[in-house]
């Protein structure tokens, strides 16, 4: 048997491809037959013809006819409206509120308020803007002036409590960088 493959192997893939080929060739002519015969049994759509090269005819041009001017008299069409005095309406002073002495910045350098744990560059920044730049403010805020930085605080609203502000900036203000490293780290 292997004697016969060898002997017609060459000849028996040969016809193997042509079969395949053939094969191929019908299956995409049905394909094809398939396409035309759906093509010949759809609505034929049809053209509209041509138009003229010639344009249309241009349209006529409107033709303004004049109007004569009638007087009019405005003040019996709409009726007089009695003249008053504008009341002016009361105007209220913008609410003074009055600026606690530990808010207010003092007239000398700001303090790095980035020794303080958990104050950041953000934070420094946002507490700069609400005017509180040195140790000594932060030391001196009561509960009231706690609670009203720590509602501008905005994500960061929390950290004067949970950090121990207070406290710190008490350290720092006096000086004391020895008792504050020994209770918040080194600085």
């Amino acid at each position: 048997m292997q004697e016969f493959f060898i002997d017609y192997g060459l000849w028996l893939l040969i016809a193997l491809l042509i079969i395949i080929g053939i094969v191929f060739l019908l299956s995409g002519r049905q394909k094809a037959d398939q396409a035309d015969d759906a093509a010949s049994t759809a609505p034929v759509e049809q053209k509209p013809a041509p138009l003229a090269s010639t344009p249309p005819p241009p349209a006529p041009k409107a033709v303004a006819v004049p109007v004569p001017m009638v007087p009019v008299d405005v003040e019996a069409i709409i009726p007089a409206v009695p003249e008053t005095e504008p009341v002016a309406a009361p105007v209220e002073a913008p609410p003074v509120v009055p600026v606690s002495p530990a808010v207010t910045a003092p007239s000398e350098g700001p303090d790095d308020l980035l020794k303080l744990k958990g104050v950041g560059p953000k934070l420094n920044m946002l507490l700069i803007e609400l005017g509180v730049t040195r140790f000594a403010q932060i030391a001196a805020w009561t509960d009231a002036d706690l609670a009203a930085i720590d509602a501008k605080l905005g994500n960061f609203k929390g950290r004067p409590v949970r950090d121990q502000w207070i406290d710190q900036a008490k350290y720092l203000a006096a000086g004391d960088v020895a008792g504050f490293e020994a209770k918040y780290g080194k600085i």
